[in-house]
């Protein structure tokens, strides 16, 4: 098969959909690898490091979507990347298609066959591509948001892990899944005072039993929800609906109720936002006020650490990026119900049911389409 991985242009993505050891497996596999120039430059991987492993240095992204069979990226394909896929070409990336209708369409147009990152399964029930990136979110949130809160940002001037004499922030975490788990742990970490909603009582019995009087945690209901964010300084969103929109935990009119300054991070922006006011920034341009309040939406946060972050992907995405390499996607699918999982989009059908109901769209089943 010939792979394909063009650069990302989305503003101040740094990561690449390959690193050159990726590069080197499918090679050594028979398979034809593409990289367009300059493609992990932001990353840390020069074009030697892909040619050593074998791969091919194309100069444009135009080249790599007509020659490949298979295009590997990071982040959705932005309108001019769309035009050029086409019938019968596997794209295999993060799509988040939920609130994007306007991608789904053009994806549905191109006759393409797109593998989503974020669908894909495992076993325990997770999402082992989400995973990954979800642990770097995690982390920065808490990184960004202490950032924020310094008063020449626009928030309230309050330190994190405050000082003798002087209390911590007050940090609650909306959702204690992966990036709620690790955006607590390094906010206790800071010295915050940090509590973790959740409606999983399970959940909570394990963040509680793992992690003991690092942080608080407390079964999530709006009356509790509502009183926690009045008395919060930051406020991480970190909830997912697999493949769905997000639901909105906050809304406007709540925001007249916290503390002038206080800080949102939605790290759930890429599946539209957890809270009402969400709306997606870059890292050029990172924060926003509404009604006094600080909201930091960046919709790809981990490309700001890009090379931790494209070596995290690409342990996770390279077993499955090597099985349809191998196997071709049917087959693939076939053999794996947890990549079948991650099907979207197949010849102008939608084929995953959380982003036909988010967007009033017919869904074949992906069990049908590999037949």
């Amino acid at each position: 098969m010939k792979i394909g991985c063009p650069t990302e242009i989305k503003p101040q993505e740094f990561r690449v959909g390959m690193t050159p050891n990726a590069a080197g497996e499918a090679v050594a596999r028979g398979h034809t690898v593409l990289i367009q120039t300059g493609a992990g430059l932001g990353a840390g991987f020069s074009d030697e490091d892909y040619t050593a492993a074998g791969a091919q240095i194309i100069g444009t992204a135009k080249e790599i979507f007509a020659a490949a069979d298979m295009i590997v990226k990071v982040k959705e394909p932005q309108a001019g990347e769309r035009k050029m896929l086409r019938e019968g070409q596997l794209l295999f990336t993060y799509l988040h298609l939920a609130p994007d209708p306007e991608q789904t369409h053009d994806l549905l147009a191109s006759g393409c066959t797109a593998i989503a990152y974020e669908t894909v399964t495992d076993e325990r029930g997770g999402l082992p591509l989400l995973a990954p990136m979800s642990e770097v979110a995690g982390r920065l949130a808490p990184q960004v948001g202490a950032w924020t809160l310094q008063k020449a940002n626009g928030g309230r001037g309050v330190l994190m892990g405050g000082v003798p004499g002087v209390g911590p922030a007050r940090v609650v975490v909306m959702g204690g899944g992966v990036v709620g788990t690790h955006a607590a742990k390094i906010a206790a970490g800071m010295g915050a005072d940090v509590t973790v909603l959740d409606r999983s009582l399970p959940r909570l019995k394990y963040l509680d039993d793992v992690f003991g009087g690092s942080f608080k945690n407390q079964y999530s209901t709006a009356g509790a929800a509502a009183e926690l964010i009045r008395d919060a300084d930051m406020v991480i969103g970190a909830v997912l609906i697999p493949g769905a929109a997000a639901p909105k935990l906050i809304s406007r009119a709540q925001l007249g109720e916290m503390k002038p300054g206080a800080v949102l991070v939605d790290v759930a922006i890429d599946q539209g936002g957890c809270f009402e006011t969400s709306r997606a920034t870059t890292h050029a341009d990172p924060i926003y006020d509404v009604d006094g309040i600080m909201h930091y939406c960046v919709a790809n946060m981990p490309g700001a650490v890009a090379r931790t972050s494209t070596i995290a992907l690409g342990n996770a995405t390279m077993p499955f990026m090597l099985a349809l390499a191998d196997k071709g996607w049917k087959q693939a699918c076939a053999d794996d119900a947890h990549l079948l999982a991650g099907l979207n989009v197949h010849a102008g059908k939608l084929t995953y049911f959380a982003v036909g109901e988010a967007l009033g769209l017919d869904v074949m089943s992906p069990q049908l389409a590999i037949k």
